[in-house]
């Protein structure tokens, strides 16, 4: 069974997660990782779901606040040999209504043409594909996603 467990950037299982997350990042990327990974930097982060299988850490996703009415979804990541089990799915819905509860009526996101099954998670949970914002304009593998939750 998966437990979901609200939490903060500082736990540790979260930190662990998002290293391999990095690391697979790392190999999709190639050279424009470092201009990624500047965006993707996790101390701060106040809302944090890790989802547990036994105790070990499986997945793990988080928002930050984009604007006032939108929470940024980041470091979306399940261990390889967890997929395909809906986890990240029930991680991503955690983590929509942990947004809704904290008032922001919708959520953003930019994953990247290097990550097609992240893509079709999102499709599949209601984003839609939106135009580039911030500092992933003119970023061409950038693919940025919205979903209304209010």
């Amino acid at each position: 069974m998966i437990n979901l467990v609200r939490t903060n950037s500082d736990n540790a299982d979260f930190r662990e997660l998002v290293a391999l997350l990095d690391q697979d990042l790392q190999i999709r990327d190639g050279d424009e990782h470092s201009f990624y990974a500047q965006f993707n930097k996790i101390d701060k982060i106040r809302e944090v779901v890790v989802a547990y299988e036994n105790e070990k850490a499986v997945g793990c996703g988080a928002f930050k606040e984009y604007s006032a009415s939108a929470a940024e979804i980041k470091r979306m990541f399940v261990r390889p040999e967890n997929r395909g089990r809906g986890i990240a799915g029930k991680i991503l819905t955690e983590l929509e209504t942990w947004a809704k509860e904290l008032k922001f009526s919708e959520c953003v996101l930019e994953t990247s043409v290097k990550q097609p099954e992240a893509i079709r998670l999102y499709k599949k949970s209601g984003y839609e594909t939106i135009p580039s914002y911030g500092q992933y304009l003119n970023i061409e593998n950038s693919v940025c996603m919205k979903k209304l939750i209010n």
